[in-house]
């Protein structure tokens, strides 16, 4: 078991690679700026678990976000890797589709809960934008995994 779960891990490391690549590659493509929604859901779920960011908030802030999504990367690939072996069967592409919808979910959900967004109200390429990523990390955690695991 504890194989499959750093297995996971450096998956879910490589697919969070994977995942940044996608998005920075839309923001330079596209001109478009950086999602604010990650750190402001850090911060939110921080300061509703009664952490004090302090004078320095906003920067607290900015490096909370980033962190909070390698968290679920490698959080995902753990799971993924105790889960992939009684769900071989599963085709690699059927379980890397299902692993990069969980992945959105697991960034989307406590967001929207929050109410720092709406993804009733994101048009067309908001979804675009949000999707491509996070499909790019389960492709590459659910290949990753298979490869070496």
């Amino acid at each position: 078991m504890r194989r499959e779960i750093v297995s996971g891990m450096v998956a879910g490391a490589t697919g969070t690679m994977a995942l940044n690549i996608v998005t920075y590659l839309d923001q330079a493509l596209r001109g478009r700026p950086p999602s604010t929604i990650p750190e402001q859901t850090a911060g939110e779920l921080a300061e509703r678990a009664g952490l004090d960011l302090g004078e320095k908030a906003g920067n607290r802030r900015q490096g909370l976000g980033p962190l909070l999504g390698v968290g679920v990367g490698l959080g995902l690939g753990a799971a993924y890797g105790l889960l992939r072996v009684p769900l071989r069967e599963v085709p690699l592409p059927a379980a890397a589709a299902a692993l990069g919808l969980l992945a959105m979910a697991a960034s989307d959900v406590p967001a929207a809960a929050l109410r720092l967004t709406d993804p009733r109200e994101w048009s067309p390429a908001s979804w675009v934008s949000d999707a491509l990523p996070h499909l790019g990390y389960g492709m590459v955690t659910a290949a990753v995994y298979d490869s070496i695991a």
